[in-house]
């Protein structure tokens, strides 16, 4: 038996997210259907971030244990010829049978990108989230400022979200202009559910002048969701990267 670990990228707008469902086709699913199909046995993936619905992913990972006598790195060439082409497997090869991708020392880097014209570009409404008013980006900058660190981060997750433990470190929050865009992109150890997406709708409000940045370390000390801002919609944001420590032995935080 050996254990693969792959690569994932793929457009997040007509899945379901990542974790299997009923209500629709997933990522996990697509991945589950075309490697069983391949290899000719049963396979279920385990993945590091269960994206939500719409979401995309330019190097989400995965794992899964087979049988097979394909080399490691040629997995991935051999899995894009059996996937839809909006999933794609950039890179496979093999980890330790106990290397599991939730329970390794890691980071996480998202991207939210904002298209910030006064009128919508539809050949990007998939990938941005259109927003027509003018924002104060040095407040934004100011406000990001505060989140940056160890803390507890209960305000910016969701309410039904089922964790004990919301304490998170965001070791970067960047925001930054690219043209008609602005991209936000923040680095942690881990994100609980609509995290990112909520700091975005947060910060969205500090930029029309709502909130004030000083307001942001309320909000942040006040561990109580419906002090923040709304929940930005998923279509802007891409799971970047997920890196994994050196020591591939230790076994520290969930990621």
């Amino acid at each position: 038996m050996r254990r693969i670990r792959l690569t994932v990228a793929y457009d997040g707008t007509n899945y379901c997210g990542w974790q299997i469902q009923t209500n629709g086709i997933t990522i996990e699913e697509v991945l589950n259907t075309a490697l069983s199909r391949m290899l000719g046995e049963s396979v279920a993936v385990i993945g590091a971030s269960r994206t939500d619905s719409g979401v995309h992913a330019a190097g989400n990972v995965a794992v899964f244990d087979s049988e097979t006598r394909i080399p490691p790195g040629r997995i991935s060439y051999a899995l894009n010829r059996h996937l839809p082409e909006d999933v794609v497997i950039v890179k496979s090869d093999e980890v330790p049978l106990d290397w599991h991708p939730r329970y390794r020392d890691c980071t996480k880097t998202y991207e939210y990108r904002i298209l910030n014209t006064q009128i919508a570009d539809p050949t990007r409404r998939l990938y941005t989230f259109f927003v027509s008013y003018e924002l104060n980006l040095e407040n934004m900058r100011k406000a990001a400022g505060y989140l940056v660190g160890r803390h507890d981060f209960a305000s910016f997750c969701s309410a039904h979200a089922g964790v004990e433990d919301t304490v998170r470190v965001i070791y970067a929050l960047d925001i930054v202009s690219v043209g008609d865009e602005l991209r936000i992109r923040v680095t942690g150890n881990g994100f609980l559910y609509n995290m990112v997406r909520i700091i975005v709708g947060t910060l969205l409000r500090v930029g029309r002048g709502f909130y004030t940045p000083e307001q942001v370390k309320e909000i942040l000390e006040s561990k109580n969701r419906r002090a923040a801002g709304v929940t930005a919609p998923p279509q802007g944001l891409k799971l970047v990267e997920i890196k994994y420590g050196s020591d591939e032995e230790g076994v520290d935080e969930k990621c």
